[in-house]
């Protein structure tokens, strides 16, 4: 019992490292509704509007007016979890992401014929999870909810009419927060204890890129999305139940962890095939591999758990991740382009080690999208996902928890609306 009640705050760790999972998880890739429409094919080779700030500084120069854009997409996830088994018995709980507003907004201005600058800002990842106190899974997994802004100011210069680069500096604010539920030793499911852990950082990181103009229809564009190192102060605070008896019930302690989110690079063709057709194709690989073990350390507590809780690791085992996607848009008049895409995206997770925090699968996405120009200077833009994974199987035992094993099926559909005004 003594090495299950702090453990929670590894769970922390989890929820922040996994955030960042567009390449499987609750994660987010909503950082640009006019590329949500092409299944973000040619996201760092279209540079379509302000939103390039993100896709690929590099496209800043070739925005020829000075414009902003600002958006939101509206996330909406299901889960469907079947064939529970639990020691301490409970709900299966499917309806535990609700749903989710993700607000961005870009500028950029040239400033000359070859540089420009812009600054952007946008949810790069988040999860919100919350199963409830009488989930099946609850010494496994029950709240966790991570937010993390960016702000990344950013600047770009042309060689010429073929070659552009981008850089932007990202200032990166996560903040998190993970509720979990202790079993009671002396009376299993019964009079559960529970553990709060928040905590928070702002680091630094940036994204580079390249655009290059091939040919007079096609396009190449090359991203780098730097690691972000965290490190975080934490709050571990402890209530109810089997914490009442050994009081300690309404305590806080120091706690601090050290994660990083991986690096990525994303590669995609933009092709002109004719005056009415433009083709999107693109890649990305993410650096999941880093992730072997997180480790959380705890300080300031009584002498009695000090030495087994001090420091506390769990297993993660991630593997680095592709996601690959293709993607069309239609421009069927003058105010109307039509937009299409479909991608494929890996789990990083393995069968072993997969959780309820995150029980994501590797998955598929479906999109439309459309761009409507009404005057000359704006330009109004939607767009729909349809997302579905695998099912994904959960099997866990331990002793101070007991067994918790069910079958994930996970879908989830955005909406996503933006204006881009140029002055």
């Amino acid at each position: 019992m003594k090495k299950t009640m702090l453990k929670r705050p590894v769970g922390l760790a989890v929820v922040l490292a996994s955030s960042n999972v567009l390449a499987g998880g609750f994660a987010l890739n909503e950082q640009s509704v006019s590329g949500m429409g092409s299944g973000f094919a040619g996201r760092s080779s279209s540079a379509e509007d302000a939103s390039t700030v993100f896709g690929n500084p590099a496209g800043m120069a070739r925005l020829k007016t000075e414009q902003v854009s600002v958006g939101q997409a509206t996330l909406f996830a299901k889960s469907d979890i079947s064939h529970t088994r639990s020691t301490f018995g409970g709900k299966e709980d499917g309806d535990m992401v609700p749903t989710t507003t993700v607000p961005m907004g870009y500028y950029v201005k040239p400033i000359d014929e070859h540089w420009a600058f812009g600054v952007g800002f946008y949810v790069p990842f988040g999860l919100i999870t919350d199963y409830g106190s009488g989930f099946a899974g609850r010494y496994y997994a029950n709240k966790s909810e991570v937010t993390t802004l960016t702000f990344q100011p950013t600047i770009s210069y042309a060689f010429n009419d073929k070659v552009s680069i981008g850089f932007g500096p990202t200032i990166n604010r996560i903040s998190g927060e993970l509720s979990g539920m202790v079993a009671n030793p002396l009376s299993p499911g019964r009079n559960d204890g529970k553990v709060k852990s928040t905590g928070d950082d702002t680091a630094l990181g940036f994204n580079a890129g390249i655009m290059l103009q091939a040919t007079e229809q096609t396009r190449l564009g090359l991203t780098y999305h730097s690691k972000v190192s965290y490190h975080l102060d934490a709050k571990t605070k402890l209530t109810d139940g089997i914490f009442n008896v050994l009081g300690v019930s309404g305590r806080s302690y120091d706690a601090s962890l050290d994660v990083d989110t991986p690096e990525s690079v994303d590669f995609s063709v933009t092709h002109q095939l004719n005056n009415d057709w433009t083709l999107y194709a693109g890649s990305t690989w993410t650096r999941w591999s880093r992730f072997k073990e997180l480790t959380i350390e705890n300080s300031g507590l009584p002498p009695l758990l000090s030495g087994q809780l001090g420091t506390i690791s769990e297993e993660q085992n991630w593997h680095d991740t592709w996601a690959h996607a293709i993607g069309a848009a239609y421009q069927l008049n003058n105010q109307w382009v039509l937009r299409a895409g479909f991608s494929v995206d890996q789990s990083p997770a393995n069968n072993s080690n997969r959780g309820p925090r995150i029980p994501t699968g590797d998955r598929k996405v479906f999109s439309l999208g459309a761009g409507w120009t009404p005057a000359q200077n704006v330009t109004l833009d939607v767009a729909y996902s349809y997302l579905w994974e695998e099912s994904v199987d959960i099997n866990h035992t331990s002793a101070g928890k007991g067994s918790y094993s069910a079958q994930y099926k996970n879908s989830a559909s955005g909406l996503g609306t933006s204006v881009s005004y140029r002055f």
